[in-house]
């Protein structure tokens, strides 16, 4: 079993910064792409970005390429996404996920195996 727990959300003004984390425990999760997704009122759940298991490949949503940026530490078994330029549609709560397919870097939230419980961003106008 893995167990994935994000930190780092909050309240912060349009243009702002943040830096959310992942830490991940029950198994070494260097094998494998690391996603962040999120999740509006209302709203299905959305990717924003991955990364591939040795950090050199990542993939970003249009609405958050060039804002934001996904990385990992696999010696330290965690992820991270730091945001800027924040906007107020970016208000949601943000999930880090797994996923044990080899050689995998899927935009699909179905596809992920494991899932934290989130963390709430909220962009202020």
């Amino acid at each position: 079993q893995v167990q994935l727990v994000e930190s780092g959300g909050g309240l912060v003004q349009a243009g702002g910064s943040l830096r959310l984390s992942c830490a991940a425990s029950g198994r070494t999760l260097s094998s494998y792409a690391m996603g962040w997704f999120r999740q509006a009122p209302g709203q299905e759940r959305e990717f924003v970005a991955v990364v591939n298991w040795a950090g050199r490949s990542t993939y970003y949503a249009d609405s958050v390429k060039g804002r934001f940026t996904i990385s990992r530490d696999n010696g330290k078994n965690a992820v991270y996404l730091q945001m800027n330029s924040l906007r107020p549609e970016d208000t949601a709560v943000y999930y880090c996920a797994a996923d044990m397919t080899p050689w995998a870097m899927s935009t699909i939230p179905q596809e992920y195996d494991y899932w934290g419980q989130g963390t709430q961003v909220t962009v202020s106008s």
